[in-house]
């Protein structure tokens, strides 16, 4: 599988080296690990506020390749998808997944050893099982009432 992310050019070791917010634009969609977690619909407990994922994904999310199949244009097809910056990851840290280098980074911690930006590789996050890929139904397929009965523990 080819690689959708651009990492060529990137500076060495940036992820450790320099602040979310001086990152350019290219490191920080570098980031990006590929497995497709953030695009699973979620559901908060109003009292606990605790956050349970599910297998329900965004209808843009190619379940094969774990990427967003619009995502440039994403927010014509879906206005309330999430735009995470260096700026709004403080507000988004209780939804995004335990393995997610935005969050690893942010929170002082290395990126795991199946990122792509330490094995050159895509396809190193569906490898090493962390990814969504072939695990996912679709929102457009599947009505709010039965989101609950496709609660998942993380793929860590």
């Amino acid at each position: 599988m080819s690689d959708p992310i651009d990492r060529t050019g990137l500076r060495p070791d940036f992820w450790a080296n320099i602040p979310m917010d001086k990152m350019t634009r290219p490191e920080w969609e570098a980031l990006c690990d590929g497995c497709g977690k953030c695009c699973l619909n979620k559901l908060e407990d109003e009292d606990s506020g605790d956050v349970a994922l599910t297998r329900v994904a965004c209808k843009l999310l190619d379940d094969s390749s774990c990427r967003c199949a619009a995502y440039t244009n994403r927010h014509d097809f879906v206005p309330e998808c999430i735009v995470l910056t260096p700026a709004t990851i403080q507000n988004h840290m209780y939804w995004l997944p335990q393995t997610c280098a935005y969050r690893l980074i942010s929170e002082g911690r290395p990126l795991l050893h199946w990122h792509p930006l330490l094995t050159g590789t895509a396809q190193s996050v569906h490898d090493a099982g962390v990814s969504v890929q072939g695990l996912t139904v679709s929102e457009a397929n599947t009505p709010d009432d039965d989101w609950e009965d496709h609660i998942i523990e993380e793929p860590v």
